[in-house]
């Protein structure tokens, strides 16, 4: 395996050919994004950003927990496509609960596109092609991470997420998650966070002045503050929801226990379906903070770097 690295800036792009980019900041690494994990068939072997830190080097993401082992810091996933499961792990059966199946699919990384590292920002741009666990080729997706707003005085910098969603299979997709398969509020699906375990029970904030019952709602953003283990302080993840191509509105999966998780899903309990070559573009953003944000500072932060 061979490494090159690019220094611009505040920004230091590492890319260990065929497995994973590592982007520092001012000496921290702050995102590594894993994009052909060697990690088992039954978690859904997939690309993930993991380690995610903020600038003053405190973990924000959470690999393998025991409680599921198939998450692993931020993926985009589908828990629920026409009966495949890209989530990893058991899937939801209504009447049965969640079994194991011979139903998990993998995304396979085809190229990278584009490696644009400038003075202020990194931008990649992915191929990936979504096998099903009987080899058939069901999706092709074209990715795209930007990390971007490094700000040291304010303690914060961005990563923007793109993704297109063509469906290859020659017969229609039904994007789903448990909810739409029968178990109330539990209606994850898309672009997943899951927070490390120190931040179980942190607060929950959204523009409409939400906390944890804004699962299955909508809100422009959702954030989350924690104090941290090891070191000092706390953090905000701030997400907004972004837009989806589909009819269907995004809604909030989010909890802060039993383990923190923010997402927002695009078929939380309403189902999108994709025609043979159509495509599903979903966008989101996600800023990470050195400090536990108070309301008002998040609304004006929120105010000011909408996507």
């Amino acid at each position: 395996m061979t490494s090159a690295s690019n220094t611009t800036g505040r920004l230091t792009v590492t890319h260990e050919h065929g497995r994973q980019i590592v982007v520092n900041a001012d000496g921290v690494d702050i995102a590594t994004y894993v994009y052909d994990p060697p990690v088992p068939a039954f978690e859904s072997r997939k690309p993930y950003l993991h380690p995610l830190r903020t600038l003053d080097g405190a973990l924000v993401s959470a690999y393998r927990p025991n409680d599921h082992r198939w998450h692993k810091g931020l993926q985009m996933t589908i828990s629920h496509l026409s009966g495949q499961n890209f989530w990893g792990g058991n899937s939801y059966v209504h009447g049965e609960g969640y079994r194991a199946r011979d139903n998990v699919g993998r995304m396979r990384h085809d190229a990278f596109d584009l490696v644009d590292v400038s003075p202020t920002e990194l931008t990649l741009r992915e191929s990936l092609t979504w096998i099903t666990s009987t080899d058939e080729d069901w999706v092709a997706e074209r990715r795209e991470l930007r990390i971007h707003g490094v700000d040291p005085g304010r303690g914060t910098w961005t990563l923007d997420f793109r993704t297109e969603l063509r469906n290859i299979r020659g017969a229609e997709l039904r994007v789903g998650s448990p909810t739409t398969h029968g178990r109330p509020n539990a209606g994850y699906t898309g672009f997943f966070w899951r927070g490390p375990r120190g931040w179980t029970g942190g607060e929950i904030i959204t523009a409409d002045g939400g906390g944890p019952e804004t699962m299955g709602r909508q809100s422009p953003w959702l954030a989350y503050t924690a104090e941290h283990d090891e070191v000092d302080g706390g953090g905000t993840v701030l997400v907004f929801a972004g837009t989806s191509s589909a009819a269907v509105p995004l809604k909030w999966f989010v909890r802060n226990t039993p383990f923190p998780a923010v997402n927002p899903s695009p078929a939380f309990d309403e189902e999108v379906v994709l025609a043979p070559d159509e495509t599903l573009r979903l966008n989101h953003r996600v800023v990470f903070a050195d400090r536990a944000w108070q309301r008002a500072e998040i609304e004006a932060f929120a105010a000011e770097h909408a996507p």
